[in-house]
This record gives C-alpha cells, structure tokens and sequence, in this order.
C-alpha cells in the first residue's frame, strides 16, 4: 500500500511510520517538512497536497493539537483553536481526501486517552476527542467507494511523559510502538466506524 503519513515527525507518527513502512511506502507530509506540504488547518493546502500526491490508499493522521488551561481560564477562542485544528482538521482530512483515494482505501484519525478519562485541564481535549470518535462513528456508514474510516485513541504515550506527565498523573503510559499498532491494525485491517483503545 502506498500511505499518506501526517504528522509524521512527531512521537507516534515516527513509531507508526516504523511500524508500517516495514511492509508499505510511506508518503510524509506536514506543515513545514514532509514529502508533502500539507496544512490541516487549511483546506486549500489539503487539496494541494492530496493533488500532488498521486495514488494512495490510505491516510493516517497524527496530527492535531488543542490547548490546555484550567477551565475557568479558558476562553471562546481557546476552544475554536482545537475545534479548527484536531477536530476539523481531520474531519476536512477526510472529506476532502475522500475524492483522491483509491477505491476501498482507509482514513485513520487520532483522538487521545481523554475521550473516555478526562484530566485537569483537559476540557478542550476531551470535547475534540469525543467529538472525532462521533464523526468516525456516523461517517464511516456513508463513505463513498468502499472506503474504511477509524480512529485511534491511545493513552498518555510514554516517550511524551517528559512534556506531559503532569496532566496525567496516574495514567499508565503506553510506548510508542504499541500505539503504532493500533494505526497498522486500522490500515491493514477490514474495521470501519471503530475507536481503537491502546492501553496497556
């Protein structure tokens, strides 16, 4: 398969680019470096890309970010930024990507731990989060052309733990390359409408 990576610089882009690029041709795209250029938060630069991209026959996304505050602290603008980023990021991945994937090709998203155990700080994370996994749900039973869509959702990743241990304390962190799983297990697999869990 030839799979179109977002995100691919970071932490669980680079496990699942390992773990997939085993069997596979990895296409990287990202905001600023990648074999393609590609912004989620813009819907000009996702046609461009998806247009020089050739075929393919999946996308993953492991992309995506969301801000954290105290809720009190947050503001209206606080939350669009996710909303535009995470969520409709990833949601305009697949509406647009939809038109250039090959017959029967898959799109896998990424949530986070925080769609089913919220943390301090975390109101923002939890609303995208939840808000991706519904998406997939009811998506995936009118996508075109035998196309599959799920959503991966690990726990804290262990290698972030430095930058992010303090939002999660408490949570059992998974490594990296136990996540990328979950990314082969949706590309290499027949589940559609799904949110895969990885947690130890």
């Amino acid at each position: 398969m030839r799979i179109i990576l977002i995100g691919a610089t970071g932490t669980i882009g680079k496990a699942v680019a390992k773990e997939l690029g085993q069997r596979h041709e990895i296409v990287t795209a990202g905001r600023t470096s990648g074999d393609l250029i590609m912004d989620i938060t813009d819907t000009t630069s996702i046609r461009n890309a998806f247009e020089k991209a050739g075929k393919f026959d999946a996308v993953i996304s492991c992309a995506g970010h969301v801000k954290w505050a105290p809720f009190p602290k947050f503001t209206t603008e606080d939350y669009e930024f996710g909303l535009k980023d995470k969520l409709m990021g990833q949601v305009n991945l697949v509406l647009i990507g939809s038109e250039y994937i090959n017959d029967g090709g898959s799109f896998t998203l990424s949530s986070g731990v925080t769609d089913h155990d919220p943390i301090p700080m975390g109101s923002s994370a939890s609303m995208v989060a939840c808000a991706i996994s519904g998406f997939v749900m009811a998506a995936s039973l009118e996508m075109p052309r035998g196309q599959r869509l799920n959503v991966v959702s690990p726990g804290v990743i262990e290698e972030a733990m430095e930058n992010y241990g303090a939002f999660f304390r408490g949570h059992c962190p998974v490594p990296a390359a136990r996540a990328a799983l979950g990314y082969a297990k949706s590309v290499e697999g027949l589940q559609t409408g799904q949110t895969m869990r990885i947690v130890l």
